[in-house]
């Protein structure tokens, strides 16, 4: 391999946030269309994580991340509703926010009851994220809001 094809690879944080958008659109799908994860989580193995489609390649992502997340809300998912529910002004649980944003929680969720990166950084990564979807409105901070109350929620000491 030479420097010039390395050069091409994208770093492993380019990877990481790539399948961390890839597992909110998959989540935001999997609630849309009513399909399974193991469906949904196929799809964007075969269709849509690095591939070439008529607009040319998509990103290449940390697969082992994007299939990690998927299915850890899948199994963790009633916790995270409720984390995110105490997270929300009382009058708007989570069944009544933007379903974007609800896979953000989700996703973002997954990540924090898993531990396998670092509060503050999931709370980065997922905030940077609810920006390229929202890039005109508040939802960034609202989501910085709430992941902070889900990250203390579920590790109290987890933010320092």
């Amino acid at each position: 391999m030479t420097d010039h094809d390395q050069d091409k690879r994208p770093d492993r944080r380019a990877l990481s946030s790539a399948a961390r958008m890839y597992a909110v659109q998959a989540l935001f799908q999997m609630e849309a269309a009513g399909q399974s994860a193991d469906r949904v989580t196929r799809e964007f193995q075969n269709f849509r994580i690095d591939f070439d489609d008529r607009d040319g390649p998509t990103d290449q992502a940390d697969e082992a991340l994007f299939t990690r997340i998927v299915d850890d809300v899948v199994m963790w998912q009633s916790r995270i509703d409720q984390a995110t529910d105490r997270g929300l002004v009382a009058k708007w649980p989570i069944d009544r926010i933007d379903p974007v944003l609800r896979a953000v929680f989700r996703a973002a969720g997954a990540e924090l009851v898993a531990e396998r990166a670092p509060a503050k950084v999931v709370i980065t990564e997922y905030v940077r994220l609810t920006q390229a979807f929202f890039p005109d409105g508040r939802e960034a901070r609202f989501v910085n809001a709430v992941l902070d109350h889900m990250a203390r929620d579920f590790k109290p000491d987890s933010l320092g």
